[in-house]
């Protein structure tokens, strides 16, 4: 089968929750990857400054890149495309989440970390590397916002809960669930499904022609989008629904083995 980009999910798919870099096995399937001639990148929730450190630097690993959920498209090092977060609707979540006990909301600027709404110490534990470099503020930015996340102290379904309310209260803005206690922010519609169109007319490759792993919800709209999609043992129950292959955990390192195969222009998905 030919094969020309492959994409992959990091935290729960490439990532072990808790580990700050990819092991040494991501790097060095990605690079035979691209050795073969094929395209390799991260699908992510994460920005691209979040991204690379995963990567320990090597940016080969992230040249090609979906981005924020696929709000951003990067090829060959170069920023494609991107999107923005409507501000009144993000001024509108905002106060829908203040009323929220141990819930919170945060806004990026690059690399910078903004806290709208909530206590630093709520996020520590769920997401501790962007609770590690935060500023506090007073209200929703007002440049233009790439990435925004909210955070609550609460297991799967009290997370899916909050997802709902807020989105009822908000229709203008989307939101998707990475894991517990964690949701992107995202224009209604969007998801990383539409950064796969977007980075495949730009590589003139076919969906035929592409992999994707993911494991969590904010993977089910790429995992159905992408005929030959691959969920990790990991996976959530909707996840692993949506994917047509499925290989081992990511604590088994299932992805790069998996990939070092594609590489070697072997299929190595039977189930």
């Amino acid at each position: 089968m030919a094969i020309k980009l492959v994409l992959s999910d990091i935290d729960g798919t490439l990532l072990p929750r808790g580990n700050a870099e990819v092991d040494r096995r991501v790097v060095e399937a990605f690079h035979a990857l691209l050795d073969a001639g094929l395209a390799v990148g991260p699908a992510s929730g994460r920005a691209l400054p979040a991204i690379l450190p995963a990567f320990a630097g090597d940016e080969a690993c992230v040249a090609t890149a979906l981005a924020t959920n696929g709000m951003q498209v990067y090829t060959a090092g170069k920023l494609v495309h991107e999107e923005y977060l409507d501000r009144e609707g993000l001024v509108q979540l905002a106060a829908a989440v203040r009323e929220v006990p141990r819930a919170g909301m945060i806004c990026f600027k690059g690399a910078e970390v903004f806290l709208v709404e909530g206590e630093r110490d709520v996020l520590a534990p769920i997401f501790p590397s962007y609770a590690a470099h935060i500023t506090s503020v007073d209200a929703v930015p007002d440049f233009p916002v790439v990435k925004a996340n909210v955070f609550v102290d609460a297991d799967v379904r009290g997370t899916q809960a909050l997802m709902e309310r807020l989105e009822a209260v908000v229709p203008r803005l989307g939101l998707n669930t990475p894991m517990a206690g964690f949701m992107n922010v995202v224009p209604v519609g969007y998801s990383k499904a539409t950064g796969i169109d977007i980075i495949c007319r730009e590589l003139d490759v076919s969906l035929d022609e592409v992999v994707v792993f993911g494991d969590a919800d904010n993977d089910l709209e790429m995992l159905e989008h992408v005929p030959n999609s691959v969920a990790v043992a990991n996976a959530t129950p909707r996840a692993a629904a949506a994917a047509r292959w499925h290989i081992g955990s990511v604590d088994e390192f299932a992805v790069p083995q998996a990939m070092m195969a594609i590489a070697a222009g072997k299929w190595p998905f039977t189930a």
